[in-house]
């Protein structure tokens, strides 16, 4: 096998899920197949990882300094949804009416992976909580153990900064992630939220 061939496979390892024999198929179809394809992917890759980057409000993709939603005058700034991935926040804005602002984590609390407040940004949102614009944190986290941690920690944060902190509710199943929850139950959990503990 070509050297070129091994760092290809290797490179698409990096995608989630994808094992050896993932990446090897992935890699003879776009070199036999779709040379093109292969090209195209490549070029939006690159532009990706040159342009797209984090709002420097809510954490979230964003391919200038404000993304459009922390950017929008028609947003309500009063509230404020903690959601664990961009995946999350898409979720929640196509299956709710939520016309409030987000801010993505990035990930959850784990300790054992390195990750801590600092690396979710916790001391940006505790700032952000602490200027009192924001009246009510909706703690969007995922029903896992992490999640459930990371829950817990957010709703404290929430209520030293006099700030009532609430989850949604009803309808999420426990160790469920918000991107692979279906809409209704995801609009019906969202409007049903009750206080966060903490």
């Amino acid at each position: 096998m070509s050297a070129l061939l091994e760092q290809l496979i290797e490179g698409l390892r990096v995608l989630p899920g994808v094992g050896a024999k993932s990446a090897q198929r992935m890699a003879y179809h776009l070199l036999e197949r779709d040379r093109e394809g292969a090209q195209r992917l490549a070029e939006r890759l690159l532009a990706a990882v040159e342009h797209i980057r984090h709002c420097a409000q809510c954490r979230d993709f964003s391919e200038t300094e404000v993304c459009a939603i922390c950017a929008s005058p028609s947003r309500d700034r009063s509230v404020l949804c903690v959601v664990e991935s961009p995946a999350d926040r898409l979720a929640i804005e196509q299956a709710t009416g939520y016309r409030g602002l987000y801010f993505v984590l990035q990930g959850r609390l784990s300790p054992l992976d390195g990750i801590g407040p600092r690396q979710l940004g916790l001391d940006v949102l505790a700032e952000r909580l602490a200027g009192g614009e924001v009246r009510e944190l909706i703690i969007a986290t995922n029903s896992t153990v992490e999640g459930e941690a990371t829950a817990h920690y957010l709703a404290q944060l929430a209520r030293q900064a006099n700030v009532k902190p609430s989850r949604p509710a009803q309808g999420l199943p426990l160790g469920g992630e918000l991107e692979y929850i279906d809409r209704g139950t995801l609009a019906h959990a969202f409007g049903s939220r009750s206080e966060a503990s903490g």
